[in-house]
């Protein structure tokens, strides 16, 4: 038997897609768009990890083929998987149906590239670096003239006086696992680089076969290396989870880093596997804890509880995607995505449970619930808590000479609303928050250079800014 070309199932797709779109069941399209794509899509089609069909923005095309076709085989760069073993041709004409009367109903303006914006404290000026990258995910400084950006597709990048040198890092980590919400992420610089050159990455990290998320099981890897002549180099493996743990699924890494002291956190999301955030014995779900050389800090809560991870400092997290320090305190506050609503932020401390899956102000993208309870004796509370979920990512504590009014004020990053917001933290409660930028495009990550500008990574459109005083 022959094989199918992938143009011959992309012209089938066209054929049947044609003819059907006026007739599509909208009904059906619903109702396949609720099951399959509202967890990363949003409810009402707004945007959540995944974009948003409602904001004008759209980056492979408007045709309804088109869309359907991103839909069947996927976007293998980014995060739109392949749909082609689950929905048949005419369900996705039916989804496609759907997507583009909701999005023809929209009223959301097209985004435009701001220049300057004022808050309630300062106008900003607004530079767009670079628009070059697939998906930016991370920043990091080394000085005020050299940054590190980290591009999900696996390559590293440096900033040099405010400018890309495109000619990617050699020899980074061959072993970074592609689809999905795989990918290189985290980058963080050793508080002592200018003694010991040491630099810090995150990534998804499969078993074979590596090149297929839909097959192969993955989790968060940690190491450290240096880079030397733009080439990374002197790699050490300092977290690797046993075989046992790897799990299938293309979303949930966490992969955050912070470091404070001798001592490195960094987040594993739940892997969609929503129990194992309460198990001790697993590492999904959790923040970790370990020396920076990779080793294990004598007064980890759970060293020497049989069975328990080692590694674990906090469980009860779903998909922890920011980490930070608080520059005067010391504390630890981490953001992370909830389901349908409840996006958190904590102040994460040794040994606490954070109360996910068990507990939990959001609810399945089905609109059932995960839990009746949002509170239980022995699991903490949220700090502050987002619903509708505003798919939070990042988070940064403000340092600085430029905001000099923002000083340990914590910035946020919103992909859903395409935002960036600064919190005021007081003791542990958020007594103000106000939204300083809207709009670029999904705020993926924050970082506050040596000098006090302020940079983010955004995606869709996928740009390098920075922000200053105007």
């Amino acid at each position: 038997m022959s094989k199918i070309s992938l143009k011959q199932s992309s012209m089938a797709l066209i054929i049947a897609l044609t003819p059907t779109l006026a007739e599509a069941d909208r009904e059906n399209g619903k109702k396949l768009y609720t099951e399959n794509c509202a967890a990363c899509h949003g409810e009402d089609l707004e945007g959540a990890i995944g974009s948003s069909f409602i904001d004008k923005v759209w980056n492979y095309g408007t045709d309804p083929q088109l869309i359907g076709m991103n839909i069947k085989f996927g976007i293998p760069n980014l995060e739109m998987p392949a749909w082609e073993n689950i929905l048949s041709d005419n369900d996705i004409g039916d989804l496609v149906g759907y997507i583009m009367d909701v999005e023809k109903k929209s009223t959301m303006a097209a985004p435009t590239i701001q220049t300057h914006n004022k808050t309630n404290f300062y106008n900003l000026k607004i530079e767009v670096l670079d628009d070059s990258l697939n998906t930016p995910w991370a920043i990091e400084f080394l000085d005020n003239n050299t940054g590190l950006v980290t591009d999900r597709a696996g390559q590293l990048y440096i900033l040099e006086n405010d400018k890309l040198n495109r000619t990617p890092i050699k020899n980074t980590p061959k072993d970074v696992a592609q689809g999905g919400q795989a990918g290189l992420f985290d980058i963080v610089v050793d508080p002592d680089f200018t003694e010991n050159g040491w630099i810090y990455m995150s990534y998804a990290h499969a078993q074979m076969p590596a090149g297929d998320m839909n097959k192969a099981k993955a989790i968060t890897k940690i190491i450290r290396g240096k880079i030397m002549n733009n080439i990374w180099s002197h790699e050490e493996v300092l977290y690797e989870a046993d075989p046992k743990f790897y799990t299938k699924g293309r979303a949930h890494f966490g992969a955050r880093i912070a470091i404070k002291d001798n001592y490195l956190f960094f987040s594993i999301g739940d892997r969609g596997v929503m129990s194992e955030a309460q198990d001790i014995t697993k590492p999904n779900g959790k923040i970790h804890r370990i020396n920076k050389d990779g080793s294990i800090p004598n007064d980890n809560p759970f060293l020497g509880t049989a069975g328990a991870l080692p590694t674990i400092f906090s469980y009860g997290h779903r998909n922890p995607q920011g980490l930070s320090i608080h520059p005067e305190t010391g504390e630890i506050w981490n953001t992370e995505h909830g389901p349908m609503g409840g996006d958190e932020l904590n102040l994460v401390k040794l040994g606490n449970n954070y109360g996910w899956p068990k507990i939990t102000y959001g609810r399945n993208y089905d609109g059932k619930s995960i839990s009746d309870l949002t509170k239980m004796m022995g699991m903490e509370q949220p700090k502050t808590y987002w619903v509708p979920s505003i798919a939070v990512f990042d988070n940064d504590f403000y340092e600085g000479a430029m905001f000099p009014k923002w000083t340990n004020d914590l910035l946020v990053t919103s992909l859903k609303y395409r935002d960036l917001r600064r919190l005021k933290i007081e003791g542990d409660k958020i007594t103000e928050q106000e939204v300083i930028l809207k709009g670029l495009g999904r705020m993926r990550s924050v970082n506050i250079s040596p000098d006090g500008a302020i940079y983010a990574v955004l995606n869709e459109p996928p740009l390098i800014i920075k922000l200053t005083r105007n």
